[in-house]
């Protein structure tokens, strides 16, 4: 496995690939690599020949410094299992490498980015967007696998590539979850052997709802209801939002739901350390036509 510190060299490596007439794949994280990020990594094994995984945590799209500077950072740990992954390529560039100074140049996608998440954390999807677009540049993949947990992330780089014309095919990889339903994340290592156990009321609230639709229930108050009476049930837990909005737009749903509908949380628990951890997940959910036998 090659580790690349620079965008120049990176792009070099993906044009012998590209001219040997090689399919390449990206894999962008933060590091702090878990069976998550591997997951991803395994699925582009199976779509191209060579898989490089980018690893930068990108200051661009933090609130706070004291975010940033929190951030779990293993970067040998990551490495290595890269290597044994079988990754070709880990693209590991400074900040500097990719904001050099005086950078004044940021991709910014309008809609997508207001609500949930953006609602929460302002400017974040900016950095997301302008990082994910360097790093296509820079890797130049035949494609980029994303995973669904971050599902309004997902739906803005896919909006980001249809508008600006990159040539890359966006994946979107199921969410790799614990043995209670927990969606993977680096985030989890936060969270005190007391709390943690209670984090999986995110997924018991998705099924709730999911359960209820199935039985017919299509009201999206209701809906609501039914997952924050689940969420409750979580003494630590505290609701950032619940929200059902279209997969594709994330425009909000109808009062009664009409097809496959977006459910998305986002929860805030006690960080071990002080502070809070804030979880996301989502599921869609497929109500039945009424006019269906």
């Amino acid at each position: 496995m090659q580790v690349v510190h620079s965008v120049t060299d990176l792009q070099g490596l993906a044009d012998r690939w590209r001219a040997e007439g090689r399919r390449i794949a990206l894999v962008p994280t933060m590091g702090a690599l878990h069976a998550g990020h591997l997951a991803l990594v395994d699925a582009a094994r199976e779509r191209a020949d060579e898989v490089v995984v980018s690893i930068f945590v990108n200051p661009a799209q933090f609130e706070s410094a004291s975010d940033l500077d929190a951030y779990p950072r293993t970067l040998a740990d990551d490495l290595e299992a890269c290597r044994r992954r079988g990754v070709s390529a880990a693209f590991v560039p400074d900040a500097g490498e990719l904001y050099a100074d005086g950078h004044q140049t940021w991709v910014e996608v309008s809609e997508i980015s207001k609500p949930m998440e953006g609602a929460s954390r302002p400017g974040h999807f900016r950095g997301v967007a302008t990082v994910v677009g360097k790093l296509l540049l820079a890797a130049k993949p035949h494609a980029a696998l994303f995973g669904e947990k971050d599902f309004q992330q997902l739906a803005l780089i896919r909006r980001m590539v249809r508008d600006l014309g990159f040539d890359v095919e966006v994946v979107g990889v199921p969410t790799d979850r614990e043995p209670d339903g927990l969606a993977r994340s680096s985030r989890n290592v936060h969270l005190g052997p007391e709390v943690r156990p209670q984090a999986s009321v995110l997924h018991r609230a998705l099924c709730a709802a999911e359960s209820a639709v199935a039985s017919g229930e299509l009201r999206s108050a209701a809906l609501l209801e039914r997952v924050s009476q689940e969420i409750a049930k979580a003494p630590a837990a505290q609701l950032d939002y619940a929200e059902l909005r279209d997969p594709e737009t994330l425009a909000p749903a109808p009062e009664r739901l009409d097809g496959e509908t977006l459910l998305a949380l986002a929860v805030n628990f006690p960080r071990v350390s002080g502070g809070s951890v804030r979880l996301i997940d989502n599921r869609r959910l497929l109500p039945q036509r009424e006019d269906s036998p």
